[in-house]
């Protein structure tokens, strides 16, 4: 699928550049009032320096991951996918 996750680079707190499986490329920042829920783990920065790449996707331990199709449209459209 061209929304595919192949390559990941935190770049700073809560954010970090991705790469799809087509050469699309951009950022996606999380902003902390996103942090709730099962999202709040990712306030850690050493927890969200874990981030990896599973089936395509952005996750974490704890079975967190970020839905690559919302990511991919967002950052085609705009390069960047800002999560509030």
């Amino acid at each position: 699928m061209p929304w595919d996750v192949v390559d990941l680079k935190i770049i700073a707190p809560l954010a970090m550049l991705v790469r799809f499986s087509d050469g699309t490329s951009g950022e996606v920042r999380f902003e902390t009032s996103h942090l709730t829920g099962v999202f709040s783990a990712l306030k850690d920065f050493n927890f969200f320096n874990q981030a990896f790449i599973d089936s395509g996707a952005v996750a974490w331990p704890d079975n967190i991951d970020l839905a690559p199709d919302a990511m991919y449209n967002e950052i085609k459209a705009n390069g960047v996918w800002v999560l509030r």
